[in-house]
């Protein structure tokens, strides 16, 4: 197998491939020369650029259907060391690995089992006995913070009044508040009504300065018993009729 792989190396280095062709200089993935066979390929803007492999070869290879596979997605195949584009030497797994896989892939997920420190620092945190709460201006910019934040916002059952002010949010609509009455989301990225929480028993709602642009959706707050609806320096206040509907 050593020899092997010096042989494909010295193959290489010497600009050709296992099936005698010439390759295209492996600096670049995409070379334009006068006295190589490369493929032009049309783009936008009337551009174009010529697309050549690393062993030169512009044709489609039985190789590349498994291009982008990893090893244990490949199906079996007669794919002969001629017709790969950048051969390489790779020792594959064993039989007893390929089986201790598979059988890891067939197990039942575990069963999430908090450990001791985050059990206690979860009752610590008690947010579903929250009343009043104003988590504002949190400037949420990675995604665990952003699942963090919506795992508080599921555990808010009790809350009344809450203020989430210039955190960013594009979409609550998978979050549930209960008993909230009074909910603030000023200065946020909703485009829509459907993208609000579920507020049933909301009463006092402001939605200033976001991107709302259409008031579809907005029937769905007529079952509660909403009295103010605040949607200043929003697109929709451009709209014909916006008070009257």
């Amino acid at each position: 197998m050593h020899k092997l792989f010096k042989y494909f190396l010295s193959l290489s280095s010497s600009g050709q491939n296992t099936s005698g062709q010439k390759i295209c200089p492996s600096n670049s993935s995409y070379y334009s020369g006068p006295s190589e066979t490369c493929t032009p390929l049309a783009l936008s803007r009337n551009r174009r650029v010529h697309s050549c492999s690393d062993s030169g070869i512009s044709s489609l290879l039985p190789s590349d259907s498994c291009k982008f596979l990893t090893w244990h997605e490949v199906e079996q195949h007669d794919v002969q060391g001629s017709q790969l584009r950048c051969p390489r030497v790779r020792e594959g797994p064993s039989e007893e690995e390929l089986l201790f896989h598979q059988a890891r892939r067939n197990l039942p997920p575990k069963k999430r089992v908090l450990e001791k420190n985050k059990w206690e620092t979860w009752l610590q945190e008690n947010w579903e006995d929250c009343t009043i709460l104003n988590i504002s201006f949190q400037d949420l910019g990675d995604p665990y913070q952003v699942e963090n934040f919506n795992r508080i916002l599921r555990r808010l059952i009790r809350v009344e009044t809450l203020w989430l002010v210039d955190n960013s949010l594009v979409d609550l609509s998978a979050i549930r508040l209960p008993s909230c009455r009074t909910l603030n989301l000023n200065r946020n990225y909703l485009t829509s009504f459907k993208q609000l929480p579920k507020i049933p028993q909301i009463q006092h709602l402001s939605l200033a300065e976001n991107h709302i642009e259409t008031l579809a959706g907005l029937p769905s707050l007529r079952c509660t018993p909403l009295e103010s609806l605040i949607l200043k320096r929003n697109p929709c206040e451009f709209h014909q009729n916006y008070r009257k509907r």
